[in-house]
């Protein structure tokens, strides 16, 4: 035992690890694990393992693949903003935006419902078009006001019944309700309650109604108004808004959130304000979104790729002409809104008597980002970059059968108007030349700096998983034609899933790959020093002249890589 692990011993430690690491095999499937489990085998076989080597080393090294790198290694990520052009200054943001909603409570009966729309968490659409703006910037500003605040999270009971699905995270809403309330109440943010909208006795949605209740969470039922909103004399009524729960709240900054668009936050808001003036309390409102951003330019690329984010929404830019028309000044805002905004001060009219709040749905909003900008051009490039990256997940889309052409049409306008095409991505015309030049699947990685690394498909290894290998040899400083995973290495691997898990495809992907070298780490100082690099590969583009499997695109996304893709699948283009 102490001249060697035996080849139960790693197992076993892999095992381990696999059930500790949050699932993230479980959900590659099982043909990944019985690979990690393999390459242990053949690592014991060899007498790879000595007695140096410690019985938690195993796990350690599989960590190192799938860990959040920016949090373990902060020097590499100072080390890459270094380098990377900022143009959003994310400090100045979060002082000014809590100082902003302050302001705002402070305008009404110490009392603001603040819809608060877009992702908390993970917003990385706002990280990539402005550069500097961190992913939880929005969840960071709330913990500045945690002691003002309190949250209700809002879910369609329609959507329940349903088991409608988040697409980013692949879980049903109403899962997704109870993973925010942990989330919030890690973070000391305190969750008052639950509102099931649209509630009309949906079986489902008594389900879960119990089911909060069993946590001792607060739940609150709000119901469906015919002819909401434009009938605005039964809206504004004990038979409209009366009918809905009164929603107990004991602090001045009420965040309403919900898992997904159409849950009924902004009704929920109005709901609220109905029956705050019932109890002579002038409650306000406000709106919370980042984007469009109102007081940059209209045709401005930050505010085009909002367009090409939402182009599936239908979603459009437009001047606020209720603004213009108030105080002479353009702003922008989206149709939705706009559209919206008569009926809404309808509504105010109906619960106060008149509207002296508002004059505008740019009025209604709290968003300070357009403030923070200090450097344009940066953040009009990481834009131009974001709409082409949001062209390419459209055609692949559209070459799946998951949505129609017009989303493409849509963002190839957007294209024109922010004059740009695909050939400004470097990475794009880089792995496409590649691809022509050798006829087999390639792929390139623009690193930090600015060089660009390809990689073709070969026998032992897919585009993506040589890409990784690639780059993070040329990051580590190694020679190219270094084989940092021997042959005899990736053999076996190939083995297992052709003649024993049923794969047609022999080739290591690129999680297998990370694997293979988080395993030859151990004793190969090449491939430790590879392994050290894989924090320098977040925020990195990439481009591949071939659609990928869910195994590649799922581990570029956790390693924080910017994917595009051709909509082409074996040597065949589908759009």
């Amino acid at each position: 035992m102490k001249k060697a692990f035996c080849r139960m011993c790693v197992q076993f430690a892999g095992m381990i690890f696999l059930i500790q690491s949050r699932n993230i095999f479980f959900k590659a499937g099982a043909e990944r694990i019985c690979c990690i489990l393999f390459t242990c085998n053949f690592t014991v076989r060899n007498n790879i393992m000595d007695e140096e080597l410690k019985d938690y080393y195993v796990p350690q090294i599989f960590r190192k693949v799938f860990c959040e790198h920016s949090k373990e290694q902060p020097r590499e990520r100072g080390r890459k903003d270094r380098m990377k052009k900022i143009g959003f200054d994310n400090d100045k943001y979060l002082k000014m935006q809590s100082e902003h909603i302050r302001e705002r409570i402070s305008k009404f009966d110490n009392k603001l419902y603040l819809e608060f729309g877009g992702k908390l968490f993970d917003d990385y659409h706002a990280s990539r078009v402005l550069p500097g703006f961190e992913p939880d910037s929005k969840l960071r500003m709330l913990m500045q006001l945690s002691d003002q605040a309190e949250i209700v999270i809002v879910i369609g009971a329609p959507d329940i019944e349903k088991n409608k699905v988040r697409g980013d995270l692949g879980i049903t809403y109403d899962v997704d309700v109870l993973r925010l309330i942990s989330e919030f109440e890690k973070k000391g943010l305190y969750v008052g309650s639950v509102v099931i909208t649209q509630f009309a006795g949906q079986s489902g949605a008594v389900q879960f109604r119990e089911r909060l209740e069993k946590k001792n969470i607060k739940v609150y039922q709000h119901y469906i108004i015919e002819g909401y909103p434009s009938n605005i004399p039964l809206i504004v009524s004990e038979s409209g808004f009366g009918k809905n729960d009164y929603i107990e709240t004991t602090r001045p900054l009420v965040v309403i959130t919900a898992p997904g668009p159409g849950s009924g936050k902004m009704a929920t808001c109005l709901s609220q304000l109905y029956h705050e003036n019932l109890r002579g309390i002038k409650a306000g409102y406000a709106k919370f979104e980042t984007f469009p951003i109102w007081n940059i330019p209209l045709k401005h690329p930050v505010n085009l790729a909002y367009e090409a984010a939402t182009a599936d929404l239908n979603d459009i830019n437009m001047i606020d002409p209720f603004h213009l028309e108030a105080y002479g000044e353009t702003t922008v805002n989206y149709n939705r809104d706009i559209e919206i905004y008569p009926v809404l001060n309808a509504i105010f009219e109906g619960i106060y008597g008149e509207n002296t709040y508002y004059k505008s749905p740019t009025d209604m909003g709290v968003n300070m980002a357009g403030n923070c900008i200090f450097d344009d051009e940066a953040c009009c490039e990481a834009s131009k970059m974001e709409i082409i990256r949001r062209y390419y997940t459209a055609i692949n889309k559209v070459a799946k059968e998951e949505a129609s052409e017009n989303e493409v049409y849509k963002i190839e306008l957007l294209m024109k108007q922010a004059k740009i095409t695909t050939d400004d991505r470097k990475v794009t015309v880089a792995a496409k030349k590649r691809a022509e030049e050798l006829g087999v699947a390639c792929a390139a990685i623009e690193l930090e700096d600015g060089t660009i690394i390809t990689s073709k498909t070969t026998d032992f290894l897919g585009a993506s998983a040589a890409l990784l290998l690639n780059a993070l040899k040329y990051l580590a400083g190694i020679e190219h034609d270094e084989k940092l995973i021997k042959p005899e290495a990736i053999e076996p691997i190939q083995a297992l899933k052709v003649n024993f898990l049923g794969g047609k495809n022999p080739r290591l992907h690129s999680d297998e790959v990370l694997i293979a070298l988080a395993l030859t780490s151990v004793t190969s100082e090449n491939a430790k020093r590879a392994m050290e690099q894989i924090p320098r590969l977040r925020g990195c583009q990439v481009h591949t002249s071939v659609m990928l499997s869910e195994a590649d695109s799922k581990t570029f996304k956790r390693l924080g890589v910017d994917l595009t893709c051709e909509p082409v699948r074996s040597g065949l283009k589908l759009y």
